[in-house]
This record gives C-alpha cells, sequence and structure tokens, in this order.
C-alpha cells in the first residue's frame, strides 16, 4: 500500500512539474520583474498567458485596464514559479495555481492574513495565565471536533486581513458547544467594527479591522464588552464599518482564556479537552496549497501572520520525505471552501512546523442570560 501510494506521489509530482516546466519555457525567469515593459514581450501570446486566461475563468478573475492585465500576468508568472518551488520544499502536499495567484506576496499579507506583529514573548499575545500543564498519556490516535458537531461551516474572510476574527470566533464557537451541545455561528463583524483592544504588553499591536489584530487581543474586548452576537444579527461584509454592536442581542459571553504552553503535546490535550483551539502560523505555504499534509523543509517559525483554528489531527498522513505515515494537524481557514482541501489545512504535527505551537489559546464562556 505505501509503495503504491508513494508511486501515485511520484507520478503526480512529476506531472506537475513536467506542467511548469511547459509554463516556464516560455519566459526567462530573469526577465519576469516589475518592469512592465519587459514583461509585454516576453509573456503575451505564450503558454503562460494561455494557463493565466484559464486562472481568469476559473476565478472569476477580470481587470479594468490592458496595463492591469500585463501587470497581472508577470505576477501570475512568478507564482507559478513560486509554487514549482513550493512543491520542491514540500513534497507530501500539493502545490500549484489557487485564487491568490494573481497576487503579490505583500498584496496577499495584506488581504488574507492579518495577525498582528508582536514584539515580546514569542508573539504569544495579551498576558494572561498560561493553562495549567494535562496529562497526555492516553490520547486519542485520532480526534476531530467536526465529527462531534462543534465546527461551523468554512467561512470567508474575503480581501480583509480579519483573520484574528474568524479565529477567535471559532475558539468561542468551539468553546460554547463544549458546554452547551450548542453550535451557533458568531459575529466577525463585530470584532472588526467595535474590537479596538491593544495588547498589554506592546500597545502598537491593536485589533484593527482589516488591518489585522490578536485573538488574545479580541478575547479581552469580548470580556470587556459583554460578549458576542450571533452572526445573523450582526452579518460580515468584509470591510470596516460602524459598530452596531447592540448587548441586548449578546450570544454568548467570554469570562476567561489561557495560552496554552509552547509544546504539542499540550496542545493536542487541550485540544481534545477543551475544544478548537485559537492558533497563529506562519501562512506562506498556503498561498500556493491545494491539498494534502504540508510539512515543509523549511518554514519559519517566527514569522506567524495568520490566525486559524485548530479543530483536530491525524495519525497517518503520508510522508514521501520519510516514506511512512506521519501525523499531522486538521486546520480550519477562512478562506471559503474552493481553498485547500474544501477550506482546510493539513499540517505535519510534532515539528512545532511553521510557527503553529507558538500562538495557541483556549477560551472559556457562559451563555448569555
Amino acid at each position: 500500500m505505501v509503495a503504491k501510494t508513494l508511486a501515485l506521489l511520484i507520478t503526480c509530482t512529476h506531472f506537475f512539474f513536467c506542467h511548469v516546466t511547459g509554463s516556464l519555457e516560455d519566459l526567462t525567469i530573469r526577465q519576469v520583474t516589475d518592469d512592465r515593459q519587459r514583461v509585454l514581450p516576453n509573456l503575451l501570446g505564450t503558454h503562460t498567458e494561455t494557463k493565466f486566461r484559464v486562472f481568469m475563468s476559473d476565478y472569476g478573475k477580470s481587470y479594468s485596464t490592458r496595463e492591469e492585465y500585463v501587470h497581472r500576468l508577470g505576477i501570475f508568472a512568478r507564482n507559478v514559479l513560486k509554487a514549482a518551488e513550493h512543491q520542491m520544499m514540500d513534497p507530501t502536499a500539493v502545490h500549484g495555481v489557487t485564487r491568490f495567484s494573481d497576487l503579490t506576496e505583500k498584496e496577499f499579507k495584506k488581504m488574507y492574513t492579518g495577525v498582528a506583529d508582536v514584539s515580546h514573548g514569542g508573539g504569544v499575545g495579551a498576558v494572561r495565565m498560561e493553562a495549567p500543564m494535562l496529562e497526555v498519556e492516553g490520547l486519542p490516535e485520532d480526534f476531530d471536533w467536526r465529527e462531534k458537531g462543534a465546527v461551523t461551516e468554512i467561512k470567508d474572510q474575503g480581501k480583509c486581513g480579519s483573520c484574528w476574527a474568524f479565529s477567535t470566533t471559532g475558539a468561542v464557537e468551539g468553546a460554547h458547544f463544549v458546554s452547551t451541545g450548542e453550535l451557533v455561528s458568531l459575529s466577525e463583524q463585530q470584532l472588526v467594527d467595535c474590537d479596538k483592544a491593544c495588547d498589554p504588553k506592546d500597545k502598537k499591536a491593536c485589533d484593527d479591522g482589516c488591518g489585522g489584530g490578536l485573538m488574545t487581543n479580541a478575547y479581552e474586548y469580548l470580556m470587556e464588552a459583554g460578549g458576542l452576537e450571533e452572526e445573523k444579527s450582526y452579518p460580515y461584509t468584509g470591510k470596516r464599518g460602524h459598530c452596531k454592536f447592540d448587548p441586548n442581542e449578546i450570544a454568548v459571553k467570554v469570562v476567561n482564556f489561557t495560552n496554552i504552553p509552547l509544546d504539542e503535546n499540550q496542545i493536542t490535550a487541550n485540544l481534545v479537552q477543551h475544544g478548537p483551539l485559537a492558533v497563529g502560523v506562519n501562512a506562506v505555504f498556503m498561498q500556493t496549497y491545494i491539498g494534502g499534509v504540508s510539512c515543509p523543509l523549511i518554514c519559519s517559525k517566527r514569522k506567524v501572520n495568520h490566525g486559524v483554528l485548530l479543530v483536530g489531527y491525524g495519525s497517518k498522513g503520508f510522508s514521501l520525505l520519510r516514506l511512512s505515515n506521519k501525523p499531522y494537524w486538521i486546520i480550519k481557514n477562512s478562506w471559503g471552501k474552493k481553498w485547500g482541501e474544501n477550506g482546510y489545512y493539513k499540517l505535519c504535527r510534532g515539528h512545532d512546523m511553521c510557527g503553529i505551537n507558538s500562538m495557541v489559546s483556549a477560551v472559556a464562556t457562559k451563555v448569555s442570560s
């Protein structure tokens, strides 16, 4: 079975590189620069432009001017190369063209990530009691809060750096389910519009709507504001507006939160005992991710820039590099169901990969009276 799977992965990887190589024949890498005049003669009328038009059709993309079209074509070509590089560095996953393939790295980070930069303590966020050490023996080999009904449908933050708000609501939704057995979809827009809380150790790290924020700041805001409304009473718009929070519409109250120790065994134990956890991660490989278990050879643990929700883990994610089944985390993202594996990301577990252990928090809730 392992040999068969390995052969399949090698075939898929070979096919991917053949596909990318076909595109690369149309351009000289050194000539694909920000100089639009140099991009124009190299890419128009090529196989790369054909692939770009397919990309535009698949993702409903359009550009207002010819100049913008040429500019995005150049970016697309560079991102095809980036996907090929990511495939080489992360062979246990599949990388390729995604909805973000016409965005620069700076644009992608601004619009689709959004964890505020924190200058202290490895980026763990607001000062709070660290969760007590839990027993890690006897934990399930596989665990998934989705199967227990604790996770809402995949949501989409749109072109707004509000991932921190989605990570926060996901953790609160999960905690509420664990304590009541009821799953309620909660309002990210309330956080985007109303939450301006700052980290107590770094006053520059403040929640700023589509400009980014921290999950721990959001918990502090919710404890002070009184709670969080349901999404149906305060729906998401994808942009910051005037605060319309109504205390009479509070559905769930946050009473406390804790930072989880920087240890993946403790993260596992807290996940099983307390519900889905808000986590931060370095999203660099997520821009080109299509599926599989991501286990990059190199991924910075310090550059955590994206807030997501840890909902479970598996024990047997096949690893081409290690020729064996290896454990992985199951991560709920906020980029819609058409991204990744139906909106989810699998990241290898046990290696502190991409900073997954550096910004993890659990929240305690109670039902609004």
